[in-house]
């Protein structure tokens, strides 16, 4: 049996051999989730969902904690303003508990 050696195959190896890439070059780039206009009217900030349920005594050392103080009140209902996020939260105490943790309008705030 006769061996055959071409040298075009030879010179073909190595230009594909020089042709891979390492890393990311060279790679379709990944999405990203879009961006949000931010938290929606009427439902709770993440940062404030947890909230949902809990005893308004401790409920308010939270809000607190979490950069928010009382901007109005009226009856049993808190809006909160958090001057680093720029998010107004509203709180309804029933039975000495959050029933409702939801963003508010800045105009609720008074901002």
């Amino acid at each position: 049996m006769t061996k055959y050696f071409f040298p075009g195959a030879l010179f073909t190896l190595f230009v594909l051999a020089g042709c891979e890439t390492s890393g990311t070059q060279g790679t379709a780039p990944t999405p990203t989730a879009p961006a949000t206009s931010g938290p929606v009217v009427g439902q709770p900030p993440t940062e404030l969902a947890d909230l949902v349920g809990a005893r308004a005594a401790g409920g308010e050392t939270q809000m607190g904690m979490r950069g928010y103080t009382v901007a109005r009140q009226q009856g049993l209902t808190a809006f909160w303003w958090n001057p680093t996020t720029q998010v107004c939260a509203k709180t309804v105490t029933n039975n000495g508990r959050y029933e409702t943790v939801a963003t508010a309008t800045r105009a609720e705030c008074g901002m």
